[in-house]
């Protein structure tokens, strides 16, 4: 199948890149409208869930009370009881568009004490925005952004709130990702020309990644018409599409390259051979990363299932790309892909020879090396991954805070003042909805029964109609803390009014309900992928034992990195050199983001790998050779691949936001442990070891396999150092 496709596209290759062209104009003027379509929210919460119901309710019959925008206004040489202060200050709020702001709440306009600072030279405002939805409260709070500060008297002001500290979060995370792009592409180009020797075929794996980003842009704009997509998806397209571009122009390009120097083989011949091995491994690996992906759509939270579509959307559409359009381009270039060569003459005639260059050799004989003792180094790098992984049995799981903002940021700032030299969580309080009572009495005595809770500090009714009423409480500790999470589960264990029904909500009741809801999906996460990814690896190399290896590998290099993970974020080791701040837990959905994205790409890896131990054991029938052979073949673009990779992804390591550092820090980490402690050390251990039950399958299985396996082309086995190996030990 792979084989026609190659003669196919080589024969209509100049039809194939005017339709690419055009489908890249289009994608160009409307895919990139996408930016206009996204929601702002972040997609954090969980509907359906308690607090989603309590805060649906409440703003639904008592309307909207939340703090969107707080703003703190602090002087130097005056308190809030002077005059001048309170004037600056109503002046200042008055001056706002009115038709943006519901309500405004003040020290002067409540008289509570909350309002005030320990010292009395700081307040703030409370305001609620207009609008009937999320969205229509964004746009307005970008309508008057700009004149929040604006107050004079001596006093400064500072933006925060939740809405305020969504929108820095946004920005902060929009401009970092500018920026990592613009570390990442001139290092990328160099490192591209001197991997492929050449200028023409460097370029190559940049033009897919282009196309996939640009491509991903469409599709997600497509989708914002049927359902709501969370402005972080576009994040994921950049450096997945640049980084899946890359790898795999590797395989593509060079195989290409490859087959092309052999002696009587056509332009045609090369590219169906390419398509017939590479180009089946590309396709393989595309389907696996993005079945990995589309397990971020079980969640119930907005942001992972607009992670997911977006990854799905760059996947697929960098896959696409790299068995249509590049296959075209390289037709059309023939042995002009070596053209602008920057390697000498002996170099590019070495090369044209088809001869292995001593870092290929190198590979061959680290893989004879471990296999001849492939005990001792099954043991040494199980050992090795699991105490890496140990720190990961002390996770603390929580939700994000204006924390995850560089220091000195307007919006952290605020939060922090608010947290220390106000009355504690005075803007972040639980709150408990009680609906189908009107019965005052009963819902004073549950008040009452609430204010008795060990840990709440007031209780106070904020707003009641009809047969609802909300009730805040107030507490003593960090909202992101265990203390608090296990404060919300008493209140929620306090007996509702009779023939009433309570629901508990705010910030902390939403994390509680988001990890709830994580941790009752994520086994059948695991379900999921282990199972479709078995199912692709099954299909794609005939055996059982293979793709249960090759999960387990995943599952104890992901434990490694976050284990590392932990020791780094949330214990706080190294956050003086990452320049971030930690909080003592992990927001869990950044975590579940990178198992998908790095069990998928680990994966990648896996098959190419794998793809070419396979084609020589289908031909020569010897697992130890073969195994030499593939390492050989696939070490040094394995190497390339994830050194470009963790190029891409770990110039997201300078953001100053902390999840998209985190991100990019531990994606390294792992693409870093895979593509040299697992692919370089374990992987042909553990094939020697296994030796011919690498291939084995149950007798109707293997008649499956014979049926409908996907099965790759190619030519004369490669040849391999095959010294003799020393008994295993």
């Amino acid at each position: 199948m792979f084989e026609r496709w190659g003669r196919w596209v080589h024969r209509r290759r100049r039809w194939v890149l005017a339709v690419a062209g055009a489908a890249l104009v289009f994608a160009g003027v409307w895919g990139t409208g996408v930016f206009g379509a996204l929601a702002s929210s972040g997609g954090f919460g969980t509907p359906g869930s308690e607090s989603a119901a309590a805060a649906e309710i409440a703003e639904r019959d008592l309307g909207h009370d939340a703090a969107d925008v707080v703003i703190l206004y602090q002087g130097r040489s005056m308190t809030v009881d002077d005059p001048r202060f309170r004037a600056s200050v109503e002046r200042a709020l008055g001056a706002l568009p009115k038709d943006r702001i519901a309500g405004t709440a003040t020290y002067w306009s409540t008289g509570s004490p909350q309002f005030v600072s320990d010292d009395k030279t700081a307040t703030y405002a409370v305001l609620r925005l207009a609008g009937a939805d999320e969205a229509a409260r964004q746009d307005g709070y970008e309508a008057i952004s700009d004149d929040l500060t604006d107050v004079g008297g001596g006093l400064t002001a500072k933006v925060g709130g939740s809405i305020g500290t969504e929108t820095a979060v946004n920005e902060r995370v929009s401009s970092d990702i500018a920026r990592a792009e613009s570390l990442a592409m001139p290092v990328l180009l160099v490192l591209l020309v001197l991997i492929f020797g050449g200028l023409v075929a460097a370029s190559l794996p940049l033009l897919i990644g282009g196309f996939a980003i640009l491509g991903s842009f469409t599709a997600l704009h497509a989708l914002t018409y049927v359902t709501d997509v969370s402005i972080f998806a576009v994040n994921i397209t950049t450096f997945l599409g640049l980084g899946l571009a890359i790898d795999y122009g590797l395989f593509m390009v060079t195989r290409f390259r490859d087959e092309s120097r052999k002696a009587g083989v056509t332009p045609e011949d090369a590219m169906a051979t390419t398509m017939a091995t590479a180009g089946r491994t590309v396709a393989v690996s595309g389907v696996t990363v993005a079945v990995s992906l589309s397990g971020l759509l079980l969640f119930d939270q907005a942001f992972l299932v607009s992670m997911g579509y977006g990854g799905i959307a760059t996947v697929i559409v960098c896959m696409v790309g790299a068995l249509t359009v590049l296959p075209a381009m390289l037709a059309v270039l023939g042995p002009k892909v070596n053209a602008l060569s920057v390697r000498g003459r002996r170099g590019r005639r070495a090369r044209a020879a088809g001869a292995e260059s001593r870092f290929d050799a190198w590979w061959g004989r680290l893989a004879l090396s471990v296999m001849r003792r492939p005990i001792t180094y099954i043991v040494a790098t199980f050992a090795l991954l699991i105490a890496l992984g140990l720190p990961f049995l002390h996770v603390n799981w929580g939700g994000l805070d204006a924390r995850v903002l560089p220091e000195g940021t307007d919006a952290r700032v605020v939060a922090e003042t608010l947290e220390t030299r106000f009355p504690r969580n005075s803007t972040t309080p639980i709150e408990a909805v009680v609906t189908g009572t009107s019965d005052q009495a009963a819902v004073q005595a549950y008040r009452g029964r609430l204010d008795a809770v060990p840990g709440v500090t007031a209780a106070t009714v904020t707003g009641a109609k009809d047969t609802t009423t909300r009730i805040a409480l107030r507490y003593d500790v960090d909202p992101n803390s265990d203390a608090a999470r296990d404060l919300v589960q008493r209140v929620r264990d306090v007996p509702a009014p009779p023939g009433a029904q309570a629901r508990v909500g705010g910030d902390t009741a939403e994390v509680v309900d988001q990890l709830d809801s994580i941790g009752s999906t994520l086994p059948w996460l695991a379900l999921f992928v282990g199972g479709a990814t078995f199912v692709l690896l099954f299909l794609a190399f005939g055996s059982i034992l293979l793709p249960l290896k090759a999960i387990l590998m995943n599952m104890l290099s992901l434990s490694a990195t976050f284990g590392i993970v932990v020791l780094i974020f949330q214990d706080g080791n190294l956050s003086g050199a990452l320049d971030f701040t930690a909080t003592g837990n992990l927001s869990p959905a950044m975590p579940i983001l990178m198992l998908a994205m790095l069990f998928g790409i680990s994966m990648d890896y896996e098959v190419f790998l794998l793809s070419r131990v396979r084609e020589q054991y289908d031909k020569t029938g010897d697992n130890t050779a073969s195994v030499a052979a593939g390492v050989q073949r696939t070490g040094a673009i394995i190497t390339s691949a994830a050194l470009l990779f963790i190029i891409v992804i770990g110039a997201f390591s300078t953001s100053g936001i902390t999840f998209i550092k985190m991100t990019g820090v531990g994606m390294a980490i792992a693409i870093l442990l895979d593509a040299t402690v697992v692919r370089a050390l374990l992987v042909p251990a553990t094939m020697r070891v296994m030796g011919r039950a690498n291939w084995w399958a149950p007798g109707p299985l293997g008649r499956l396999y014979s049926r409908f396996g996907i099965r790759e082309g190619g030519d004369a086995p490669d040849p391999a150092p095959r010294p003799p190996l020393e008994p295993v030990a």
